[in-house]
């Protein structure tokens, strides 16, 4: 975690001299942000971040010659520790350039606000950049994530630990319906790395919602899927929830989980944002525990904020599992904090053993079923 006394160093990338000028000045009001410079191309970008070293570096997708994906491959080839946030446009090239950014190593991205107001663009930019400025200062330092992994249970709630040894005999035999997966901040790379990992006849369907905004979320999906023994798809509306897949809720609207016919199905709505969030993780979480009378499991992941509270303490109220992914393997460790302290995971595990886990939950399903 970077010293809170000392201020955050960023360098802004951009080939617009109008939105570098933005973008400088909404980093200028967050506080403790030392603005330390700006580059108009990806030439002189790298030039500056191998001579500043700075902290965040605010990097456009799209730009003539050297371009946004271009610095970035660079700055993983010399192996600087500098923070990657991405600022790219709605568009599906946009969207497929920031989802190879992310898989690259980009700490997050920002869409580029388009609004009619140039106040309501710069108010929800500044907003944006001060959220990913905070996560940076919380992000663990490179020695915590270095320690050794391991498989715990909540240490803040004795009744946690108590339910999760004195389960139900469907939870402790793995009679499972569907795993859920709430995720934001750092997802696309920690899905990435999970689902590659686990076998194309998964037991059950995986559920996922990643805070990520139309177009985005599809082109994750179809990014994953080139990699993924299993299939993995944005969801769609009356579309079967089957093993073997992986379903990622489409951005900007909602995914439910409802039984027809005694069969899982998606639903996608339109309905408000829920504390913000569209999808939200507690109306995915909240929707499939109530279809299986709770034979779910869930996993918070690494992300921002709260979502996906609500929905775990319904889905453990139901009788569902929660993992929790640990500290050192999140990018921010705010979505996985929340489920932790409130005494609601059952399980916490780095990323590097979610997929073993889930297999052999997976495999304690079959062995039951047979």
């Amino acid at each position: 975690m970077k010293d809170q006394s000392m201020p955050i160093s960023a360098l802004v990338v951009d080939d617009s001299l109008l939105f570098r000028k933005v973008v400088r000045d909404c980093l200028a009001q967050i506080g403790d942000v030392e603005v330390i410079g700006v580059a108009g191309d990806g030439k002189a970008a790298v030039e500056k971040i191998r001579r500043f070293r700075p902290d965040v570096v605010t990097l456009d997708v799209e730009m003539p010659g050297m371009d946004g994906l271009a610095v970035l491959r660079q700055i993983k080839r010399d192996r600087l520790p500098t923070k990657i946030i991405m600022l790219s446009a709605l568009t599906e090239r946009g969207a497929d350039a920031t989802t190879e950014a992310l898989s690259l190593g980009a700490f997050d991205f920002i869409l580029k606000p388009s609004h009619g107001s140039p106040e309501k663009n710069l108010a929800e930019l500044k907003d944006q950049l001060s959220q990913r400025i905070s996560a940076v200062r919380r992000r663990p330092t490179s020695a915590s994530k270095t320690a050794k992994p391991s498989i715990t249970r909540s240490p803040r709630s004795t009744m946690a630990t108590k339910r999760a040894v004195a389960a139900p005999s469907r939870r402790a035999a793995g009679l499972i319906e569907a795993v859920l997966i709430g995720i934001s901040t750092g997802g696309p790379k920690a899905l990435r790395a999970l689902l590659t990992q686990l076998p194309a006849d998964y037991s059950v369907p995986i559920i996922i919602v990643q805070h990520m905004p139309p177009m985005f979320t599809a082109s994750m999906a179809r990014d994953i899927d080139r990699h993924a023994k299993l299939d993995v798809v944005e969801a769609a509306d009356e579309m079967p929830l089957i093993g073997g897949t992986a379903y990622i809720a489409p951005g900007g609207k909602h995914l439910e989980v409802h039984r027809v016919a005694g069969s899982l199905r998606a639903c996608v709505t339109d309905a408000p944002p829920e504390r913000n969030c569209k999808p939200s993780v507690n109306v995915m979480f909240r929707t499939a525990s109530d279809a299986t009378g709770g034979r779910v499991l869930g996993a918070i992941m690494t992300g921002m904020g709260d979502d996906g509270l609500a929905g775990c303490q319904h889905l453990r109220n139901a009788g569902g599992t929660v993992w929790a992914q640990d500290e050192a393997s999140c990018t921010v460790f705010g979505m996985p904090r929340q489920i932790i302290e409130a005494g609601l995971a059952d399980r916490i595990l780095p990323l590097n053993q979610f997929a073993d886990a889930l297999i052999q939950t997976g495999q304690k399903r079959l062995a039951v079923c047979h």
